[in-house]
């Protein structure tokens, strides 16, 4: 408890001090806390109630600021945790700013930052989820664990550089996180490229990245997908969404490659100023050297939101997971299911400061 009062004050007096140095600093967050059901949920195949957090977004504590360089140029930065608000645990064990802790520089050409950072992957296509890349309720950024496995897009990495610029109806992004491994500048690396257009009503990206593993007898994993996806607002109530990700491992000691692919489509309609419906379906073709193991997994997802203001709502999610040959699905991307199928329901509140 001392040192995490110590850790406030040092960022409450950092703060304090660059606004001396007419550095606009913002402090943001957002807590989702609500109850969830699941099926499924143990060995015994029991089901749970429990007090989820995060079960529309990840609750968060950051800052944020700029400083004007003169010129169109100007020096930024972010740190950002993610937390449970059910607990108030860290979101990552050990790691006080998990989600970003970077700093940069933006201008004309674009931003560039460096340090702990999301991957352009995860920039460019979340936007494109229904579901709002939630850890429960969607496998936009990973699958639901089905066959054992979390086929996924490159989320985020320390150690990072990353670059993005608009130029016009275009978008540009890359980054690259170093491995810092001695002896193998690619062991452990990261990279990502992306690019995205939007005009008028349509909008769309499409992405590549590769995960490296750590050097094992000399040679290392490597995971790798590509993304496309794509928005249309049909009108000022109903938008349409869409995507796609090819996902490949190759794996070390002679072990087969792993590969996938990832749909989803749905959607959100405006049922009235306040409520807003949202529908998403996810399928998974897993592939396996023995195609009568494979689970081929497919997810229904339904939520309804009720904005009691412009920073407040309530939610309530109803979803349904199901996977072929007796394999395991779970409606979490970070949670196993115990069955060869899966329901959940939750309702909650979301906040954002």
């Amino acid at each position: 408890m001392y040192q995490g009062k110590s850790v406030v004050a040092a960022m409450l007096w950092l703060t304090g001090g660059v606004a001396l140095a007419q550095t606009q600093v913002a402090v943001y967050g957002l807590v989702d806390v609500g109850v969830g059901y699941q099926t499924n949920a143990a060995p015994d195949k029991s089901s749970q109630t429990r007090v989820n957090s995060g079960s529309l977004a990840t609750s968060r504590l950051g800052f944020r600021g700029s400083e004007d360089l003169g010129g169109g140029y100007s020096a930024l930065f972010r740190l950002e945790t993610g937390f449970r608000a059910d607990t108030g645990a860290l979101e990552e064990s050990g790691t006080l700013f998990s989600r970003q802790a970077n700093v940069g520089v933006a201008g004309p050409f674009g931003s560039i930052i460096a340090g702990r950072s999301f991957s352009t992957t995860l920039d460019f296509i979340s936007p494109y989820d229904p579901m709002i890349s939630s850890h429960k309720y969607s496998w936009a950024l990973a699958s639901g664990m089905a066959n054992g496995r979390r086929d996924g897009m490159l989320i985020g990495s320390s150690n990072m550089l990353k670059y993005q610029g608009d130029f016009g109806h275009f978008k540009l992004g890359a980054t690259y996180g170093f491995g810092e491994t001695a002896g193998s500048n690619m062991a452990n690396a990261r990279h990502a490229i992306g690019a995205g257009y939007t005009k008028g009503r349509f909008s769309m990206a499409v992405t590549m990245d590769r995960t490296n593993g750590p050097l094992v007898a000399g040679t290392y994993e490597r995971a790798s997908s590509t993304h496309i996806a794509g928005a249309y607002q049909v009108s000022d109530k109903w938008l349409l969404n869409a995507g796609y990700r090819r996902y490949q491992k190759q794996q070390t000691g002679g072990l087969p490659d792993l590969r996938s692919n990832l749909f989803w489509g749905g959607g959100s309609y405006q049922l009235a100023p306040a409520w807003t419906l949202i529908g998403a379906l996810y399928y998974q073709d897993l592939k396996t050297m023995q195609p009568s193991t494979e689970s081929d997994p497919v997810m229904y997802a339904l939520r309804l939101k009720y904005a009691l203001s412009k920073r407040s709502e309530l939610y309530g999610t109803a979803a349904y997971a199901r996977a072929k040959n007796g394999q395991m699905v779970s409606l979490s991307r970070d949670e196993v299911g115990y069955g060869s199928s899966q329901a959940g329901l939750a309702f909650g509140m979301l906040h954002r400061f």
